[in-house]
Formats: C-alpha cells, sequence, structure tokens
C-alpha cells in the first residue's frame, strides 16, 4: 500500500499499519544479523527545530542499520539560515535537493504538513509544536502493545499532561481504528485531553472516559501508558504525585498488565518500576528502531 509522507497518525488504515508492523518484524532479524546494506545509495536529512535524543539517535541508527547516510542538525533555526529569516518551506526544498527523505521536528504544530507540501522528497514528522503530533512514537507505542497482546478489545489508561501531549494524541488516533478499545484519559482537571481528539474518537465510535482520579481505572488497564506532566504547569508537588506510577500503584494493577512510557520521564514513573515484568518502556525504546526502520524502507518503495 502506498506510503509517501508520514505526518499524522490519521493517514494510517489498519491493513497499512499490518504491513508496517510485518516489515518491523522483519527489521528485528535484520539488526540481529547485524543490518543491510540495501540502501547504502539513500541518505536522509534529520532536521530538528527542538532538542531530541531518542527520535533523533533513533532515526539515525534505523538509516545506518540500512546501511545509509545521515546529514543531521539539531537547534536547526539557531543553527541555519532561519536565523536569518529563511522560510521553512524554502529550507525543505533544498534539503530535499540534498537528500532522500528529510526528518523534521517543528515548533510550530502543522510545521511537517508544510514541508510535504513542498519537499521533493518524503518528509516523516517527528513532532510537531505542543499539542501536535509524534506519529512514529504512536506507531512504536502501538507495535509494543501489538507484539504482546490483540488490539481488539485494548482497554488503556493514558495518563499525564494530554492537552499538549503529542504522543497521546497520535496514539489516540491510531487506537480508534481497532475495535472495542476503550481509553480512559486520566490528567488534572487543567491538562485534560483536547476536545478534538474526544470528537474523533465520538465520531468513530470508541468508548472513552475522562478522568482525574488514577486510582479509579488502573485496575481496569491492560495498559498503562504514563507520560511526562511538567512540574511548572501543577500547583504543587502532592497533586502531580497522584498521577506517579510506584510501588503502591504496582500493587492495584492487572498482573498482565502492560507499562508504556515514551520518554523521557521525571518523577511521574517512579525508576522502582523499572524491575517490573510489566514495565516494557526500554524494550519500547527499542522497538522504535525497527519501527522507523520499517518507515524509510515503506516511504522508498512507494516512491520506486
Amino acid at each position: 500500500m502506498p506510503l509517501h509522507h508520514v505526518i499524522e497518525s490519521q493517514q494510517f488504515t489498519v491493513p497499512l499499519l499490518m504491513e508496517l508492523f510485518d516489515r518491523a518484524r522483519r527489521m528485528e532479524r535484520v539488526v540481529a544479523r547485524g543490518g543491510t546494506l540495501d540502501y547504502q545509495q539513500k541518505v536522509m536529512a534529520t532536521l530538528f527545530y527542538s532538542p531530541s535524543t531518542r527520535t533523533r539517535f533513533s532515526f539515525e541508527a534505523a538509516m545506518y542499520r540500512l546501511g545509509g547516510r545521515v546529514m543531521s542538525t539539531e537547534q536547526a533555526r539557531m543553527f541555519s539560515s532561519e536565523i536569518e529569516g529563511e522560510q521553512l518551506e524554502d529550507t525543505i526544498r533544498i534539503i530535499g535537493g540534498y537528500s532522500d527523505v528529510i526528518v523534521l521536528r517543528h515548533t510550530e504544530q502543522g510545521g511537517a504538513k508544510r514541508a510535504a507540501a513542498v519537499s521533493p522528497v518524503p518528509v516523516i514528522n517527528a513532532g510537531d509544536g505542543n499539542g501536535g503530533q509524534h506519529p512514529t512514537q504512536a506507531l512504536l507505542d502501538l507495535y509494543t502493545i501489538f507484539r504482546e497482546r490483540r488490539l481488539e478489545g485494548l482497554t488503556i489508561a493514558i495518563i499525564g499532561e494530554l492537552d499538549h501531549g503529542r504522543t497521546a494524541r497520535s496514539l489516540a488516533y491510531l487506537l480508534s481504528k481497532f475495535e472495542r478499545v476503550k481509553i480512559y484519559f486520566v490528567s488534572p482537571p487543567e491538562l485534560r485531553m483536547q476536545p478534538d481528539i474526544l470528537q474523533h474518537l465520538e465520531e468513530h465510535g470508541v468508548w472513552y472516559a475522562v478522568e482525574s482520579d488514577l486510582d479509579k481505572v488502573i485496575r481496569d488497564a491492560d495498559v498503562v501508558y504514563q507520560t511526562r506532566i511538567l512540574p511548572g504547569r501543577l500547583a504543587n508537588s502532592e497533586q502531580l504525585r497522584r498521577y506517579t506510577i510506584d510501588s503502591r500503584v504496582l500493587q492495584v494493577m492487572k498482573a498482565g498488565a502492560m507499562i508504556l512510557h515514551p520518554l523521557p520521564r521525571t518523577v511521574e514513573l517512579d525508576k522502582t518500576v523499572d524491575s517490573d515484568p510489566r514495565a516494557l518502556y526500554f524494550r519500547q525504546a527499542t522497538n522504535g528502531l525497527f519501527v522507523r526502520m520499517a518507515l524509510l524502507t515503506m516511504v522508498w518503495d512507494e516512491k520506486e
């Protein structure tokens, strides 16, 4: 199935997701044998207008494992002509002439869509703005769940700073494509999920509930998807502790539940959780390598 740009979660159908996951499984085997040289003629440009460690390194490792080469910049606004007023569109047109794919993290919502409209090569959205999307993170999150259990009938608690949460928004869009999914959005009242996501779920017949009390939902969740709450966004640290996964929460969770986190974490995910077999967030991060390798091959296969 065709896949050119990767801009938002809504563009993925279930068959396209299954093709991606099948390729990701194959990429696990490719990495296990040391990589491939199949894409040694390809050049990837990573253009990040805000800092990133996991996403940028994951994409760059994916490109190297495929045999290709990387041009990279972080803090692109500071170290490019945009500091002198050059427009994003002009930057993309030029870098697209040097590379075969552009991985873009932009500070503005819709930045990736603007780039894709003018780019001569595929654009992959690596996160755009606060409250935008981060589709490749959501794809690796979903793949991590898929590797452990069926997606149909899933009950998931998505916790944290949901009003600005790119990963939570993107994952909600993907989950809406599967039958009998139940989503709990758990956050302080002032950080609730935005109405556009809730409207999308209603239009697609997806059950959801908006909660501020983690204890009400934690026993029911097959997946606990924890995200950060930046301390400055809440009035006091006591309020923040109400949304922390720690040993107390572990005692009431399902024995077979999964704990995921897009990382980086702060105090919302206690380090004592790391040794629990339900804690899969480091495996989740590793899965990002395989999913991003698969995405790169898919955008090039479509073009060729």
